[in-house]
């Protein structure tokens, strides 16, 4: 019943977008709506158990793409067949994507305990680098041209969470993860219409050009 209720939640949202309701899904379901707090207390408890799913999905796209390189040594192959694998799933499931990157769902926060799963695609991107990084693949770029503010954030991030990874390779892969998403949301909210119509090789061009920006 909890799959089948997340299933008319999720055919809401490619058709209503993020207005959903425990009142709407029960409709779609044809059942009353007191039946379905029986499984979900709330609409936010419904988003959160859709979002980390969505999340999850993601997650394990990227973490198959990643783990096709058979070489692990060949970073920049693991960066973009993780990133391809990233796209793909996006288009092939428009509506989670767009409730994990699109616009916030009015009134809701999302708890804590959705962390461990939105972080995944993150942990897979960074691992490539602190693999670089201890191989000796790749060499600590330095800090550079990053602003102060900017290094400072970085220093938090990995002292709090990726002790292997050094600042400037930190802000690479933040850089390479912002443009990942920024490319496959200008594709798939429709912002290459009549614009670019090989879209795949367009995005491969694309993550290619960001590897040699981020030094894979």
């Amino acid at each position: 019943m909890i799959g089948e209720i997340k299933s008319a939640a999720r055919h809401l949202l490619t058709t209503d977008g993020a207005n959903l309701s425990l009142r709407a899904v029960a409709r779609e379901m044809g059942m009353v709506s007191s039946a379905l707090y029986r499984y979900f207390a709330s609409r936010d408890d419904l988003l959160t158990a859709l979002i980390t799913d969505a999340y999850n999905g993601l997650g394990d796209a990227a973490e198959t793409a990643d783990a096709q390189v058979a070489d692990r040594g060949d970073l920049r192959g693991r960066w973009l067949s993780t990133c391809h694998g990233v796209r793909r799933w996006a288009l092939a499931n428009p509506a989670d994507y767009t409730l994990i990157f699109g616009s916030p769902v009015p009134g809701y926060t999302a708890p804590p305990d959705t962390l461990p799963a939105s972080t995944r695609t993150q942990r897979v991107l960074t691992g490539i680098f602190i693999d670089g990084v201890i191989s000796g693949g790749l060499t600590d770029p330095g800090a550079g041209d990053i602003p102060d503010d900017v290094l400072a954030d970085c220093t938090r991030i990995r002292y709090t969470y990726l002790p292997d990874l050094p600042e400037a390779s930190l802000a690479h892969a933040l850089l390479g993860w912002t443009h990942l998403v920024g490319a496959i949301t200008f594709e798939l909210f429709g912002q290459l219409k009549d614009v670019i119509e090989a879209r795949e090789s367009y995005f491969d061009y694309q993550m290619r050009q960001i590897a040699d920006l981020i030094g894979l």
